[in-house]
């Protein structure tokens, strides 16, 4: 059995396996348009030795489907995506709420 997802909003569970679940906290879903799949970035909240946050992604085998299996990222070439897709939003972030305490320091 493949691991499926169920997908509410931001919240993901996963069904392992073995049968048991996860709930996670969805990142980031996206579409590549270059290879037709798409990826799911999500977390566990959980920290490395470093204190940075976990995080995994997935492709979402049929995104229409909000219990749609997961399949493992196997390519170097999915994995700079992701890594650009990650850094590229994590700049937009860093940009708007720069821009939101600059609003607020003026005011």
């Amino acid at each position: 059995m493949e691991e499926r997802i169920k997908m509410e909003n931001d919240e993901v569970v996963i069904v392992r396996r073995d049968g048991s679940k996860v709930q996670l906290d969805k990142l980031i879903t996206f579409d590549d348009e270059g290879n037709n799949k798409s990826y799911i970035i999500y977390t566990d909240n959980s920290k490395d030795d470093k204190g940075n946050v976990r995080i995994s992604a997935s492709i979402v085998k049929d995104p229409k489907d909000p219990n749609s299996e997961l399949e493992e990222i196997k390519t170097e070439r999915e994995w700079k995506v992701i890594d650009t897709v990650l850094r590229s939003t994590m700049e937009s972030v860093k940009k708007h709420l720069d821009k939101k305490n600059n609003n607020n320091n003026e005011e």
